[in-house]
């Protein structure tokens, strides 16, 4: 099988997972570039991984051999690199969220569409082998039709987080909680249960954290199909607790808790997947998790390549993500319901 070369643009902290995931997929994902601006974080990537690194994008967009590339930068600089590679010819796979505005996001959604390139986001929650069995079960019907859906995200991040220059910004972040940690857990609870109509709540920032961006989002929620349910996501919640999802069927209820997956039917067997060993980013270090999905979803995506389809998560797909993330940040704004935008 010929290798898809790709290049990396961005060797901060997200970096480390897909790294280690192009390591494990180097039989099928060539690394031609990794750029940086900085020169210490290219010689302390080059200190860990086996890349050749760059001082210049343009190097990555003059590169014809580049077929693709991975963009780990800071959110509010995602539509302008994601747009550069596309206009090159390059397909892209974008960490999320893809751009600190929805209307940004839209832009850069749009702009690789009509370039013809191949759009992968980083939503990994959606590759744990758990979410996976879950979705299918729901697809299956054997659970029938989803009364009830409720996601928590109750997370830690202590101060010396946000006290990081931009972090827990509009301006670099595009927002707090929501758009920052809950993302991930939001994109899987929208992937199982479909998508939401219209919610109402409450948004605010506690006296945990000095930071400009929410830190605590209540809400309550109609999914499209009548569903109800609620989303309760905080990052002051200390030590930091699993994320949770719970579907409540007509035969059955599913509870998702990080990794773990537990299904009680009311006539059938009950289904458990045991939970990974990591702490899974819950609490004070962020990337206390393993790099498997992100594995997974670069995987994903050189295959999407090859084959001439759309990864699992597509730019269009991560759209309704942040869709749903605008109308919980309006209604804890106004404190009027809120519809979620198309």
């Amino acid at each position: 099988m010929k290798k898809t070369r790709i290049a990396i643009v961005g060797l901060g902290m997200a970096v480390t997972p897909h790294a280690r995931g192009l390591v494990d997929l180097a039989d099928g994902i060539e690394v031609v570039h990794a750029f940086s601006p900085s020169e210490a974080r290219r010689r302390a990537f080059s200190d860990r991984f086996p890349f050749p690194t760059c001082d210049s994008l343009e190097t990555i967009l003059n590169d014809a051999s580049v077929e693709a590339v991975a963009v780990f930068t800071p959110a509010n600089t995602h539509r302008d690199i994601g747009l550069a590679c596309a206009a090159a010819g390059k397909h892209v796979l974008m960490e999320k969220p893809l751009d600190i505005t929805t209307a940004r996001a839209v832009e850069l959604v749009e702009g690789c569409r009509r370039a013809g390139v191949t759009m992968g986001v980083v939503l990994q929650h959606r590759f744990r082998p758990a979410g996976m069995k879950l979705a299918q079960m729901l697809a299956d019907g054997e659970l029938g039709r989803i009364v009830g859906c409720s996601t928590a995200i109750r997370l830690w991040r202590p101060q010396s987080y946000y006290d990081e220059p931009g972090r827990g910004s509009f301006a670099r972040d595009g927002g707090g909680v929501l758009i920052s940690q809950g993302i991930h857990t939001l994109d899987l609870m929208l992937s199982l249960a479909g998508q939401v109509d219209v919610v109402t709540g409450f948004a605010t920032t506690t006296p945990v954290h000095r930071m400009e961006t929410e830190d605590m989002v209540c809400a309550a929620m109609r999914f499209d199909n009548g569903a109800l349910g609620t989303v309760d996501a905080t990052t002051a919640a200390y030590p930091g607790f699993l994320e949770e999802i719970v579907v409540t069927g007509e035969k059955g209820t599913a509870r998702l808790a990080g990794t773990e997956l537990l299904v009680q039917l009311q006539d059938g067997p009950k289904v458990a997947i045991e939970a990974d060993r990591s702490a899974g980013g819950t609490g004070a270090d962020p990337m206390a998790f393993p790099h498997d999905y992100h594995r997974a979803v670069m995987a994903d995506f050189a295959a999407a390549i090859r084959e001439g389809r759309q990864p699992k998560v597509s730019g269009e797909e991560a759209l309704k993500v942040h869709r749903l993330i605008d109308a919980l940040i309006e209604t804890g704004r106004t404190g009027a319901p809120a519809t979620v935008a198309r």
